[in-house]
């Protein structure tokens, strides 16, 4: 029983350091720069080591992917979870808003949240790395469409699509997304996108 709660707390511990040097990081690429911010400069605003850093991210650029994997762990199982009869375009809104939600949940997490866009869309390598994931969210999504929808994810061309079109709208939404945004804003512009993409998602898909 020990052991298990020493492992809890050492696992708590690493993602008190891990937290630690993610802060710094993005807040020094937010008043920096990115390509300004170096390891050093995020190891010193932590007070912790080089080492310590490389045992969390392999790389400056590897604090922001992982975040935004963070962001977009519960699209595809939001999907999954929502009603069989429920039109795909409510289906879908309820899945893009997972990591619009993390984004909101508290009011430092939100600027920070905010500032990782910010990065993330000026910066193109970050941005190319950004898209990755959606390719990554895409096809779980169209796989998830076609089973709800009896389709062949491989042959029909409607998951692939729709599930673009959830995309498109979560990229059109942060794209849109400005300082002093709270959550109310954030769900009217997700909520004006699906009405935009509504008839489309909701036509007949055979």
């Amino acid at each position: 029983m020990r052991s298990g709660t020493d492992s809890s707390i050492a696992g708590r511990k690493r993602q008190l350091v891990a937290d630690e040097l993610r802060d710094a990081a993005l807040m020094l690429m937010a008043t920096k720069g990115f390509d300004e911010v170096t390891v050093d400069n995020i190891v010193a605003a932590a007070g912790l080591s080089r080492r310590t850093f490389f045992r969390y991210f392999a790389s400056k650029e590897d604090v922001v992917v992982q975040f935004l994997a963070g962001l977009g762990a519960g699209v595809v199982a939001e999907l999954e979870s929502r009603p069989a009869a429920e039109p795909p375009s409510v289906a879908l809104r309820h899945a893009v808003w997972v990591p619009l939600a993390a984004c909101t949940d508290e009011a430092d997490h939100t600027e920070r949240a905010r500032i990782v866009v910010r990065l993330v869309l000026d910066h193109p390598p970050l941005h190319a790395r950004w898209m990755e994931r959606q390719i990554e969210w895409r096809t779980g999504l169209a796989a998830g469409l076609a089973a709800r929808h009896g389709l062949d994810p491989v042959t029909d061309p409607y998951p692939v699509m729709a599930a673009g079109m959830a995309l498109l709208a979560l990229e059109t939404v942060v794209g849109q997304w400005r300082e002093g945004d709270d959550e109310r804003r954030l769900a009217e512009l997700t909520d004006r996108a699906f009405v935009i993409l509504a008839p489309a998602l909701d036509g007949p898909v055979v």
